[in-house]
């Protein structure tokens, strides 16, 4: 089954392939399986992430209807927003952000890129999944602008193109190295990395392996469950590209014993996690998603569901700007001593 990507509406916006590498130390402190890391947090675009893979489709529909505006949400330190600014500066498009919360004293982090790059923030209170979106899109509309609204983590049909392809790209660089994955764990939150990454696997993978997400958002999907809308994504995906595959839940492993506080509450579990990856590696995960995955797969090591005959791989996601806003909560309660 070919999938001719080269045929797809699509703009370049990052540095491919992101490196694969191994992390000896740290699997070495684990004492578990061999562990390594597909580093999208170098994908070129601002500071890097994950969502580039997405947004060079996205970007791309965008221009092909003519668009000159895009529109998406998230938190206030969303990755996804940054790097979405980001690609709409490349383009020469307007930005306009809806945040939840409301505006900060001083600006930090990602919300400081998302200014550095022109985007215009609307600060929505509660929502931070694009709920008041509509609003400035008729505004816009009337002042004669053509906007583009991008869903909340660029998560739908389109954007998960970016992932079905990156599985390609991983595949051909196991194939490189001679290895066979055991597992994929990442964090899950939008669905659209989630749901490429399967249908990807379909296409593209050698060896059977686990895609597990680690859930970050107790209420992802709104008003039904976050796997049946992986999996609801997945389907219309592999529809849209007349892929004759019909996916069941049985497909969809999505991970919530992490689920903490909720989202964007650190813990101890994502304290321990950002230092020793640092301390061990060199690499920061960021404290919202990529943190919080970090931290499942090192409690999945330590009580034994993953062991030495397995190779795990890592996605790293990025978001490591909102270290710099969140660092109080880092710090709190950390003394250090991992080692």
């Amino acid at each position: 089954m070919t999938i001719k990507f080269n045929q797809l509406p699509r703009k370049s916006l990052g540095l491919f392939p992101t490196p694969l590498a191994e992390l000896n130390h740290f699997a070495q402190y684990l004492k578990g399986p061999r562990i390594l890391i597909k580093r999208d947090d170098l994908t070129g675009l601002a500071l890097g992430g994950n969502k580039t893979r997405k947004l060079e489709f996205l970007i791309a529909d965008a221009l092909k209807q003519g668009c000159d505006t895009i529109i998406t949400a998230g938190a206030a330190q969303s990755n996804h927003c940054c790097q979405t600014a980001a690609a709409a500066a490349k383009y020469g498009l307007d930005c306009h952000l809806a945040l939840g919360g409301k505006a900060p004293d001083t600006l930090a982090g990602n919300l400081l890129l998302d200014d550095l790059l022109g985007a215009e923030i609307h600060w929505t209170g509660a929502f931070r999944k694009g709920e008041t979106i509509s609003d400035i899109v008729t505004k816009l509309t009337q002042e004669g602008y053509k906007p583009y609204v991008i869903p909340y983590g660029g998560s739908n049909e389109i954007g998960a193109l970016g992932f079905i392809e990156a599985i390609k790209e991983l595949q051909m660089q196991l194939d490189l190295l001679d290895i066979q994955i055991s597992h994929i764990i990442f964090p899950t939150s939008s669905g659209g990395t989630h749901a490429g990454m399967i249908i990807g696997k379909s296409i593209f993978a050698k060896n059977d392996f686990k895609v597990m997400g680690i859930g970050i958002d107790k209420g992802e999907a709104g008003d039904i469950p976050f796997d049946e809308h992986i999996l609801s994504l997945a389907n219309s995906t592999a529809e849209k590209l007349k892929i004759d595959i019909k996916y069941t839940l049985e497909d969809i492993i999505v991970n919530n014993e992490y689920l903490g506080d909720g989202y964007g509450v650190v813990g101890d579990l994502e304290r321990r996690a950002i230092r020793l990856l640092a301390e061990t590696e060199g690499i920061l995960v960021d404290p919202v998603y990529t943190g919080r995955a970090m931290g499942g797969l090192i409690s999945m090591i330590e009580k034994g569901e993953l062991s030495t005959k397995d190779i795990v791989l890592f996605w790293h996601t990025g978001g490591s700007p909102a270290l710099f806003p969140y660092s109080e909560e880092i710090i709190k309660g950390d003394s250090g001593e991992n080692q």
